[in-house]
């Protein structure tokens, strides 16, 4: 809660700033209304850039990251465990005051990368539901549709599981679809919407999978 509330502070601190500035100018109401109405955009885009670089700094600094190929009880409160949670509150409040503004965009791809994950050139996210950055490679010209679900976690009676998840160069994962920890995908694989490809799956390259769990199309 302290690094939230420091990095959240220092992030709208120039918004603020801007506002108190405009209310010590000597304008009158409907100038002041008006000022404030254009600024509103730029000082959001202003403050969520300034979130997403702050949060991203400040996870690698102190090394918050989700521990690789671990198994371990929720119920325990161990270091790694800590440092999970610790590290996806961080991704949460970025992709809810950040996310909307800037997913399916070359920011969104930076900061995944800022954040922890191997992404490749021209990469596109189109999800706020992707988690455990650290854990996550994406090559070139990979597309993640709007609303996928792709972590490096599952929780399962109980216990926390990670492992990292590879997909390939132009790989495609359509709208909504789930993508289950320790995923592989091969290069130039399509994947429908809705579809849902099971944890530990390798999936072969050159190839369109779709179905629940997904099957090979051709």
């Amino acid at each position: 809660m302290m690094l939230e509330t420091m990095v959240l502070g220092l992030s709208v601190a120039p918004a603020l700033a801007f506002v108190q500035w405009q209310a010590m100018r000597p304008l009158s109401a409907w100038a002041r209304v008006a000022l404030l109405s254009v600024a509103v955009v730029p000082l959001y885009l202003l403050f969520a850039g300034l979130l997403v670089i702050a949060s991203a700094l400040a996870t690698r600094a102190l090394g918050w990251r989700s521990p690789v190929g671990i198994t371990a009880r929720l119920t325990e409160f161990e270091w790694p465990v800590l440092t999970w949670g610790r590290y996806l509150m961080t991704i949460h409040v970025v992709r809810v005051f950040a996310g909307p503004a800037f997913r399916a965009s070359p920011i969104w791809s930076w900061y995944l990368r800022l954040n922890g994950a191997r992404v490749g050139r021209l990469v596109w996210v189109n999800s706020l539901s992707v988690m455990d950055h650290n854990l996550l490679e994406f090559g070139d010209n990979v597309v993640v549709g709007a609303d996928v679900h792709l972590s490096g976690h599952i929780v399962e009676r109980g216990m926390l599981k990670t492992a990292r998840v590879t997909l390939g160069p132009g790989t495609v994962i359509g709208t909504g679809s789930v993508v289950g920890i320790g995923v592989t995908t091969g290069p130039d694989v399509q994947v429908g919407a809705l579809s849902v490809i099971p944890k530990h799956t390798t999936l072969e390259g050159h190839a369109s999978y779709a179905g629940i769990p997904v099957q090979r199309l051709h």
